[in-house]
């Protein structure tokens, strides 16, 4: 069973949260071109998968209460460890930068771009915080990996 939501856990961060990442780190190239269907998509793509991501998040709070299946009868992890839990505080920041900055920037930008304005002014702010998701999660990957404090 713990390999089965292992492989759940991995499969969920490869389909929900690269994406995520992929369209955050990109959704700036709409608003540059003042392309409002590029900008329109970014948005959805972002609000989509910021939410499936939260399975990612579930199916590993139910790996770690798993035992190992490597001999020793350890669970997978624990809440206090240090990995975990900043893994999770660092997924709730990408989360609140995802659906808190980038999303509504892009949804003012469409709506500024069908108006014939000028989006110039949200482009670093939507390529910022879309760069600054993408290392949160590149952040995540490196805990989970590596597994510092275990």
């Amino acid at each position: 069973m713990f390999k089965i939501f292992l492989a759940l856990h991995l499969l969920a961060a490869i389909f929900a949260v690269g994406p995520l990442v992929h369209a955050a780190t990109t959704a700036s190239r709409g608003l540059r071109k003042a392309d409002a269907a590029a900008t329109a998509s970014s948005e959805r793509t972002i609000r989509i998968y910021a939410y499936a991501s939260t399975l990612v998040v579930i199916i590993g709070f139910g790996l770690m209460s798993m035992d190992t299946p490597y001999g020793n009868k350890e669970k997978a992890g624990e809440f206090t460890d240090l990995w975990i839990w900043l893994s999770v505080v660092l997924w709730f920041a990408a989360m609140s930068l995802a659906l808190g900055l980038v999303t509504p920037t892009l949804a003012k930008a469409t709506a500024a771009i069908g108006r014939g304005e000028s989006v110039s002014p949200l482009v670093a702010r939507v390529a910022a915080g879309g760069g600054i998701v993408g290392l949160i999660f590149a952040a995540i990957v490196f805990l989970m990996v590596y597994r510092p404090g275990s």
